[in-house]
């Protein structure tokens, strides 16, 4: 009876070790602390500054960014929907549609990386290497097209003097302050930084306090960034000296003292060549996140999972801060967009045939509390088989209370089928009514590559979206560019109204070889006001 009641209370008290014994091995701790290598706030505001030239070495821009692991499930996407039955148009109304920065413009560098941002009063748009502002109600340019390392001047160092890649420009709501990030590095790889500014005011033309972060000969490639209350999220991939990746890396950017213009740290953790481009979760609408949430990244993690992240972070104690997970959502088994090669979306002759990126989650993870639930929106481009022969499709998720029971509440893919028409390169946002649009390049060899958007309402069935409306018809195709298409482009929010989308993508008005144009549109669902 004794040894009975023995083993009972054994099995009772390892029990309730069990679930702290795996959260043990999945908490990540003792970041490391990197200082600033500089800060300073311009003496100028942006708009006075004299341009400086480009001094990229190379009109292409470093490929490093390839995936180990490629996802196949060898099978068809169970989510394309094979059907001829007309579906109505997405119900919004067209605002404004325009040309941003074109390759003259920006360098011409490729591939373009096309981002843009929208704030109070102004939509910024930035490209490898420019940067460009506009009246966000009528289009106006407020800025032209400027080379970004002549914001980044004063700094001195790589930042003012390296190749530049990789920006990122992203609105802080809470603050009024606009976040422009970019990496720097050397011919030889052998220094690289994330260059960090972040405006005095609302006013994307005026002055900004300006951090570099040394990274070493760990090339931070890929970077990807995220606002939080408690700080700004950056995550990269790794290749020590420009050579073979060594994992993902996840940063916390010490917001408080930035917005203040002090000297500031970051914490980072460095992860294995398991994990691979985390994507971190970027704050959408007037409501933050619940008091001391963590900040959510996700990655896919195989054909039929993704992995879901937390980082805490405490400037003050950083033997405090954490970065734990994975938590594994399973979803409906995909196989990457142009798995065997990377390369595979066809443009009409003589165009070349371009990079899908589909071995990754696209920017951006965006985050959204409702007064009842947490939700955030993420897209990917997918194989998507069905009878149209199609090489691309864009899978997308919406993924619900990633803070307590994390659940995939609706998942989709939007091609497919019956069509023949890759889409891919998308970019996905949530409105304050939960309306959800996902804007994407789409090309066959028959099409040329064009800009599109999909949309749907909360009460349509779940997983599905509205028929797509047309931003602009491609009218030419990219030539011997090394395949490079993106590689990213950006579907953001206005936080004024909290309903209008601004989606930003690249395309090609004459057939042509380092000649990109970018496209902005802004679109609202009729619903929300």
């Amino acid at each position: 009876m004794k040894l009975d009641q023995a083993r009972k209370k054994l099995g009772t008290i390892l029990f309730l070790l069990t679930p702290f014994l795996a959260s043990a091995q999945q908490v990540q701790r003792n970041p490391t602390v990197v200082h600033e290598t500089a800060h300073t706030t311009t003496p100028l505001a942006f708009r006075d500054m004299k341009p400086v030239p480009w001094h990229n070495t190379s009109k292409v821009m470093v490929e490093h960014d390839r995936n180990p692991v490629r996802h196949i499930s060898n099978m068809p996407d169970p989510l394309v929907r094979e059907t001829t039955t007309a579906v109505p148009s997405v119900g919004t109304t067209s605002l404004l549609n325009f040309d941003g920065i074109n390759d003259a413009q920006g360098g011409g560098f490729v591939p373009p990386d096309t981002n843009a941002s929208v704030g109070s009063t102004q939509v910024v748009e930035t490209v490898n290497v420019a940067y460009a502002v506009y009246d966000k109600t009528t289009g106006a340019q407020l800025l032209a097209p400027t080379n970004i390392q002549t914001l980044y001047t004063p700094l001195g160092g790589q930042c003012a003097t390296g190749n530049l890649s990789d920006p990122v420009a992203t609105y802080d709501k809470a603050a009024g302050r606009w976040l422009i990030t970019m990496i720097a590095f050397n011919n030889t790889f052998t220094q690289s930084n994330s260059c960090i500014a972040v405006s005095t005011t609302s006013d994307a033309t005026g002055t900004y306090h300006l951090y570099s972060f040394a990274f070493g000969r760990n090339l931070p490639d890929y970077p990807k960034v995220g606002v939080w209350p408690d700080a700004y999220y950056f995550t990269a991939n790794t290749f020590p000296n420009g050579g073979s990746f060594t994992g993902a890396k996840t940063c916390a950017l010490d917001r408080t003292n930035m917005l203040a213009g002090n000297a500031a740290t970051m914490q980072c953790f460095q992860r294995t060549r398991a994990d691979f481009s985390l994507l971190p979760a970027d704050l959408d609408g007037a409501a933050p996140p619940p008091t001391g949430a963590p900040n959510y990244q996700l990655e896919l993690a195989s054909s039929t999972k993704l992995n879901l992240f937390k980082f805490h972070v405490d400037f003050a104690v950083p033997s405090n801060s954490t970065f734990t997970g994975p938590t594994q959502l399973n979803v409906a088994a995909f196989t990457d967009a142009c798995a065997a090669t990377g390369t595979c979306i066809l443009q009409p002759s003589p165009g070349e045939q371009l990079d899908s990126l589909g071995d990754r989650l696209m920017y951006r993870l965006a985050y959204r509390n409702f007064a009842d639930h947490e939700a955030m929106v993420v897209t990917h481009s997918v194989k998507p088989g069905g009878t149209g022969g199609a090489l691309s499709a864009c899978r997308w998720y919406e993924i619900r209370n990633p803070g307590t029971t994390p659940t995939i509440f609706q998942q989709g893919t939007v091609g497919g089928g019956t069509g023949s028409v890759a889409k891919w390169m998308g970019s996905i946002a949530m409105d304050k009514n939960g309306d959800i649009a996902l804007g994407y390049s789409k090309s066959n060899s028959t099409v040329k590559p064009s800009i599109e958007y999909v949309g749907r309402i909360p009460t349509d069935a779940k997983g599905s979206m509205e028929s797509a409306k047309l931003i602009i018809a491609g009218g030419g195709v990219q030539q011997s560019s090394f395949n490079r298409w993106g590689d990213y482009s950006s579907m953001a929010i206005d936080p004024t109204d909290d309903c209008t989308f601004w989606y930003a993508q690249e395309y090609y008005k004459t057939n042509g070889s380092f000649n990109f144009r970018t496209r902005l549109a802004s679109f609202k669902f009729t619903t929300c006001n």
